[in-house]
């Protein structure tokens, strides 16, 4: 700051967080006018300016467009700066929601990532299993020899109709009944699902039985043989669906035969040994 109490364009970019250049431009758009030129025409700016430099670059960070905002600057009044006010703080709510969502997918990608490096791929576990959140899909109807893909796409609709600003970019998996383990007819999902944050449906806490298996999508046969045989050999029951997600798919893995499956049973002891 000089004796008289100005300062220079290069504090006055510092402190508003803006480029040197910018300054330079609203001054040529009319937008801040140095309250001083020095020598070889360098600006000065009173520090008063600060706040209408300040909402100049945060307009403009938002859309607003610098032709718009200099029509602002020369018709200003109150009620047109509220309606501005108005008009621009509601798309940045929408911008923040939007953000949010993405906040949301991104933790749910890093947590389901990080859970598939750290799973133990050859070992078959039962672990209690908390709660999770679900956006769980209608029942699926393959009678009319509807497609796995055409009953993705129906899935696709009903988030949308559920939410038309969701995010689609959450991986989709699938959800076998018991009843469709117990056939083993486990090529087809009863429903399909998104596990995010804050969905209306929940996958059940309890016991699951949890496997791992690699391979493309629906390489399956052989990891829920060797769990069917386990649930035998170790005194369970099924007693509830089974979820199959894919912890490594085609954002992580190169090679679509390297992707990582995990299937979660849900598993009982047998009535008999409860009784003993």
């Amino acid at each position: 700051m000089n004796e008289e109490g100005l300062i220079s364009i290069g504090e006055m970019a510092r402190y508003a967080r803006i480029s040197r250049p910018a300054l330079i431009h609203y001054d040529h758009l009319g937008l801040i006018t140095p309250v001083k030129r020095g020598d070889n025409n360098y600006r000065f700016y009173s520090s008063r300016q600060l706040q209408s430099v300040r909402l100049i670059a945060t307009l403009q960070d938002i859309g607003m467009p610098l032709k718009d905002i200099a029509k602002l600057v020369r018709h200003r009044t109150p009620e047109n700066i509220l309606h501005m006010f108005e008009t621009y703080g509601a798309r940045v709510e929408r911008r923040i929601a939007k953000l949010q969502q993405t906040q949301m997918l991104m933790r749910t990608l890093r947590d389901i990532i990080a859970e598939g490096l750290a799973a133990d791929e050859g070992r078959l576990a039962t672990v209690h299993m908390r709660e999770e959140s679900l956006l769980l899909g209608p029942q699926i109807d393959y009678s009319a020899g509807k497609s796995i893909e055409e009953a993705m796409l129906e899935f696709y609709a009903f988030c949308l109709d559920f939410d038309d600003s969701l995010d689609l970019n959450y991986p989709v998996w699938g959800v076998f009944s018991e009843q469709r383990i117990k056939n083993r007819d486990w090529n087809r999902p009863d429903r399909f699902y998104f596990r995010m944050s804050g969905a209306p449906d929940r996958k059940p806490a309890g016991l699951y039985l949890v496997g791992y298996t690699r391979g493309y999508y629906g390489s399956s046969d052989g990891l829920y043989t060797r769990m069917l045989a386990h649930i035998e050999e170790s005194g369970l029951e099924i007693c509830g669906p089974a979820y199959e997600t894919y912890p490594l798919n085609e954002i992580t893995e190169a090679d679509s035969n390297n992707y990582l499956m995990r299937i979660s049973i849900c598993v009982r002891p047998r009535a008999e040994a409860r009784a003993e």
